[in-house]
């Protein structure tokens, strides 16, 4: 016989998503904060799991384009193009981390979604409707910055290799964790680079900002955007700052225009209402 009083241990660690904050006690924020994490993981696992698996393939991609530039400048005489290891027990770190960089990605849309519904229950129900747009957008972007760093990977790598010196008094020969550690960065810093314009319009949406206060202060919005490239650009080129700016800067706008739009929307419901 069941107790009315008595709740199961499922129905008690799980968080109704349409309480609103205050509304949660510590404890609730602490089991739901709990099975966030642990189903991230688990995401995590799995694509951690998938790449360790499918390793050489996944090394060839990542190191396609220094083949590239080494077929494109015809260097294989001036330079050692193979990547090499200094110790017995590099070959696995580096497999390791290959895995988890591939892990993470391979998760975005999970952790994503996860962050989403844990700060859900902070929201208005009008705002809670976003979530499936928010979730798409970041992913892509995501992607597309990452997408962008490995199209401009090849141009970084000349622009560093030819900074260097001349070719007959340095010779480049890259270990491979360098190298994997190099292209993780340069996904990793154009990935998060293209997420900005997403948390400006996440902040016009719940009302922190404005458009008018981002289109007011557009010219520092672009000397700010330049710098913050040129800060997590791992290479420092000039060819890939530009490429990870010029998007920046495209979609700050973009999220400006959104701002707009949805503000007009809001107050014209205001004034029929």
């Amino acid at each position: 016989m069941k107790l009315p009083w008595k709740r199961s241990k499922k129905a008690a660690n799980t968080v109704d998503p349409n309480l609103a904050l205050d509304q949660m006690t510590l404890t609730e924020h602490l089991a739901e904060l709990r099975m966030r994490i642990i189903r991230s993981a688990l995401a995590v696992m799995v694509g951690f799991l998938i790449v360790m698996t499918f390793y050489n393939p996944f090394l060839q991609f990542l190191k396609e384009p220094y083949d590239k530039f080494c077929d494109a400048n015809e260097v294989e005489g001036r330079f050692t193009c193979a990547l090499f290891t200094t110790s017995p027990m590099e070959g696995f770190s580096t497999r390791f981390r290959v895995a988890m960089y591939g892990g993470i990605i391979l998760a975005i849309p999970v952790l994503l979604w996860q962050i989403w519904k844990f700060i859900v229950p902070g929201l208005h129900p009008k705002e809670r409707k976003y979530a499936i747009p928010f979730i798409v957008t970041s992913v892509a972007l995501f992607l597309a910055g990452a997408t962008l760093a490995y199209i401009t990977l090849d141009k970084g790598l000349e622009f560093l290799i030819k900074f260097s010196g001349d070719p007959e008094d340095v010779q480049q020969v890259f270990q491979v964790s360098k190298y994997i550690g190099f292209v993780g960065l340069m996904v990793a810093a154009f990935g998060v680079g293209l997420e900005f314009p997403v948390l400006l319009t996440f902040l016009q949406l719940v009302g922190v900002l404005s458009y008018r206060s981002l289109l007011k202060q557009w010219r520092l919005a672009i000397c700010g955007i330049v710098a913050l490239a040129a800060v997590i650009t791992p290479s420092g080129d000039p060819f890939t700052l530009m490429a990870l700016a010029v998007p920046m800067i495209i979609l700050y706008f973009v999220s400006a225009l959104i701002g707009r739009f949805v503000q007009r929307r809001r107050e014209a419901a205001e004034a029929a209402a």
